[in-house]
């Protein structure tokens, strides 16, 4: 994290209701450093020296925070220096897919500490939910730290209206239930519920590419595709919770039929279930994600055909998704492997003119993601520590100094 970006979580003047978000922020910027002593703190957060020592105090006796001793300097005494503890909490992450269903649990630090992988031949709530019970309570036995909470991710629905909840590339059975209360009645505890995008680009922000980045598009390739966003640090959801719902743009007028109704959507083009199709139409028996990359790295004309087919309909909705939020930069990640994805990245016909194109840019326009294939899992996961993390100022006039 930059000093700009640190700049927007400053309070230099302490208001009393925002005492949490001071604990986020200092919380978040011992995370991005490693260590730092209290003096160092105080000096990038603008916190009063007593307002840090209270709030440091107060995240080692919750065991979020440790002391890792005196750092030494050329002179005078060294500053003790503080660090997030790795065993102060936990978290469990359930990526429900349309064939599997991936567990991972981290720690605060967010350093994978269980990675587990579940084949799923029927992912309707009667057959899923006991299986999600079963899963977290494996994960759960696998740590002895506190658990922080559950985050879950899935294609969809949740209880709203939508496109993405029909056809092969959705969950049969989930629509109309409030899906959210059976995953947390299932596993006897609160769950954060997120689409498999959003959670993505939540992974991309604290442990990836988009470490250092405020503003930026994920686009997710899952089973469908989907759109995740950051603005100003935070996953964008909409409205209602569906923000994102890229996969059902229309990018090729009068083309071919999707389940949503309409025609030439990017999903029919550009995801998982595309490329299925395409060995359907070969005669040959669809790969397992698993193979994907093998048949890739050997050169196989149907890979080779919807890497080709994929890119020049991606190029376009780079400059439609430019024009609209005006991201730094926009990051491909997903079920595919790093490679696959470089290959997309690398064919993209001559991107659109567009807001992107502005001097001094940093960033390039598009980036592959840096947390694998398992990125939604981590997302996942990462729903829980993002809450705790993500500084969220709140103010008021009402809003009162303390010293």
């Amino acid at each position: 994290m930059n000093e700009k970006t640190r700049g927007q979580f400053a309070i230099g003047n302490n208001p009393e209701r925002n005492r949490e978000h001071n604990r986020r922020v200092v919380l978040d910027l011992v995370r991005q450093h490693g260590m730092l002593g209290r003096m160092e703190i105080a000096r990038q957060t603008q916190l009063t020296a007593q307002a840090v020592a209270n709030i440091v105090d107060d995240l080692v006796g919750s065991g979020l925070l440790i002391s890792t001793g005196r750092r030494r300097s050329g002179r005078g005494q060294p500053p003790i220096q503080f660090a997030v503890n790795p065993e102060g909490a936990a978290t469990i992450g359930v990526e429900i897919a349309t064939d599997q269903m991936v567990v991972t649990v981290l720690d605060l630090t967010g350093v994978l500490r269980y990675k587990r992988m579940v084949p799923l031949a029927d992912t309707t709530p009667e057959r899923c939910l006991p299986v999600f019970a079963l899963e977290v309570e494996r994960a759960r036995k696998s740590f002895d730290s506190p658990l922080l909470g559950v985050g879950v991710v899935m294609p969809g629905p949740f209880g709203i209206e939508g496109m993405s909840f029909v056809g092969p590339t959705t969950l049969p059975g989930w629509s109309g239930i409030d899906v959210k209360a059976a995953l947390s009645e299932a596993c006897g505890m609160d769950v954060a519920l997120e689409n498999d995008a959003a959670a993505a680009a939540v992974a991309e922000r604290l442990f990836g590419a988009g470490h250092a980045i405020s503003h930026f598009c994920m686009l997710y390739f899952g089973t469908g595709i989907g759109l995740g966003m950051i603005q100003d640090g935070a996953p964008y959801r909409g409205a209602f919770g569906n923000a994102g719902e890229i996969g059902h743009v229309p990018v090729v007028p009068s083309g071919r039929l999707c389940p949503c109704g309409q025609r030439g959507c990017l999903e029919r083009y550009a995801s998982l279930h595309a490329l299925h199709e395409k060995f359907d139409q070969s005669g040959r028996e669809r790969p397992q994600i698993s193979e994907i990359e093998r048949l890739f790295q050997s050169g196989d004309q149907v890979v080779q055909a919807w890497i080709d087919e994929a890119a020049a309909h991606l190029s376009t909705v780079i400059g439609l998704l430019e024009n609209i939020f005006d991201p730094e930069t926009i990051i491909f990640s997903g079920a595919f492997s790093d490679s696959l994805m470089d290959a997309v990245i690398a064919r993209l016909p001559p991107l659109p003119p567009s807001v992107a194109a502005r001097a001094g840019r940093t960033q390039p326009r598009v980036m592959r993601g840096q947390t694998g294939q398992y990125t939604a899992a981590l997302g996942a996961a990462a729903l829980p520590l993002f809450e705790i993390l993500t500084p969220k100022l709140e103010t008021s006039p009402s809003d009162q100094q303390v010293a």
